[in-house]
Parts: C-alpha cells; structure tokens; sequence
C-alpha cells in the first residue's frame, strides 16, 4: 500500500466518524482535488502529510476543514420544482387544516448546505401572505458543516446561484441585490434560523416537526447509519407529520408509523394512512 492510499483510509475513516456519510470506493478518487485547496492553504505537499499533521495538532479546525472540503454541497432554489409544489399544494394545506387552532407551523430542512432549500420553502409562505397571516412560521435549517451555515446566514447569493431556480418576479420580490450579491430580504430571514447539526444526534429542540425535509442525504450513508438517521427523522417528525426525503431514497424496511404519498416520491406521512397512501418499504 503506497503512503497516500493509507492516508486516504485514514481520512475516509475521519469523514465517516464526523459525519455518518461513508465515501464508496468508487468515489475516493475525488478525495486527492478535494484537498489539494487545504494542501495549499496548509502548505503541507501531500495527504500523508496532512494525515501527520492531523494527528499531532490539537487545533480542531484542521480535522473541521478536511471533513468541509468534502462534503457534497450541491443545492439550488426550487431544486425539484414538482417537490415544491406538492409542498405548497397538498402538504401545506392539510398542515394548515389541522394546526388552525395553534396557527404555528414548524419545519426543519435538514442537510440544508448553503440554505436555498429553507429560503425556497420561506418563499412558499412569503408568497401568501393572506393564508398565513397571523401564523408564527419556524423554518429550522441544519447542517454538519460550520462554513456553509456561515454561509447560509449571510443569505447572500452569487449572480450564477441567484439563477439556478428561481424566476425574475422571484429574485426580485424576495432579494436585493448588494454589492457583495443578491441578498434574501427579511421577510424571508426571520422565518429561518440556520444552526449546525448533525443528523445522527439528537433533533433539534423545541417541539416536534410539522414537516421534516431531508433530501439527497441519506443516500451517503450505509444501511446501519441510513437507519439511525432516519430514526432521528422520526423522532424529529409529529404524529401525522410529513417527511420528505430525496426521490430515490428508500427507508430499508424501516418506515415504522410512517407511509409513503402515492402522488409523490420520496414523501411520507406520520402515523396516517388513507386511500392514496401505500405502506413504505424498500
């Protein structure tokens, strides 16, 4: 085994023990570009010198930096219109029906990266004003990486970023664009709070989720791991809460209470189940 091959295990193993997500095999090629950034900014030449260096500094950003430089951060607004628009059209609605006597309406997008996927669903209550007036709307976004929830706090975006899903009427009713990019304004910011998180520990405080989003995540994990997030999901979730996970996620035969929509991939009900509803499985 040459150096850097073991070097390239020890970190597979550190990224795995941060962040519950397992690099495949057929994915470790993009650990060597992913960190050739830090190598630079460390002025270290080589993974094996990065490996000696995590291991006889105290520093915790190190180790922080290296798990960042790898992590998956590919997100837009909108992403899955359709996803959205169920959301907006059968979610939110039968949420609405059944919190009218409380009128608070509780969120969590979970792996939220640089925070497009909470401000797209703080447009969706934004965007009707006059069915959530009076309504305390909480839009939690979490992730395991400290830089993109700095990130996502700023809620300011790059022209490119700005783009990628949203249309003209959209990025001018909801941002103004600033010197440093097209920032979110406060109708949208005071809904959401961005906090890091990580999916395996405990939910976020407070009470349990209306509905929880969790998409193009659980993929990353294996199937022990995969089980203990979506328990937490679970956990997370109400009675009768929604949930919603990436199209193609699938919860190993471990579904519980919950049951899949008929109408939409990747979305599941809370201890309902009803005519156009099926019983989740793998």
């Amino acid at each position: 085994m040459q150096p850097d091959d073991l070097a390239i295990d020890i970190i597979v193993d550190l990224f795995e023990t941060q962040t519950g997500q397992r690099i495949s095999a057929d994915r470790r090629w993009r650990i060597t570009p992913s960190l050739a950034g830090l190598l630079r900014e460390t002025g270290l030449e080589s993974l094996s010198d990065l490996i000696v260096e995590l291991t006889r500094s105290d520093d915790e950003r190190l180790p922080r930096k290296v798990v960042e430089a790898l992590l998956n951060n590919e997100t837009y607004f909108f992403r899955d219109r359709q996803v959205f628009d169920h959301v907006d059209k059968v979610i939110l609605p039968r949420l609405a029906a059944e919190n009218a006597s409380r009128r608070r309406m509780r969120v969590w997008s979970a792996g939220c990266s640089t925070g497009q996927e909470a401000l797209s669903l703080a447009m969706l209550f934004a965007s009707q004003p006059s069915r959530w007036h009076g309504w305390q709307v909480e839009i939690h976004a979490t992730d395991v990486s400290h830089a993109v929830i700095d990130f996502a706090r700023r809620a300011t975006y790059s022209s490119f970023q700005i783009q990628r899903g949203l249309g003209v009427s959209e990025m001018l009713g909801f941002f103004r664009e600033t010197p440093g990019g097209w920032q979110a304004n406060r109708q949208l910011t005071d809904m959401v709070r961005f906090d890091v998180h990580n999916l395996l520990a405990p939910p976020p405080a407070g009470e349990a989720f209306d509905l929880v989003l969790c998409r193009n995540v659980l993929l990353y994990f294996d199937a022990d791991t995969r089980a203990r997030a979506f328990a937490r999901l679970s956990e997370a979730s109400r009675p009768d809460g929604e949930l919603v996970l990436g199209g193609g996620e699938l919860v190993l035969g471990r579904a519980g209470t919950f049951t899949a929509d008929a109408q939409m991939h990747g979305v599941f009900r809370n201890g309902a189940g009803g005519p156009s509803r099926t019983t989740a499985a793998a």
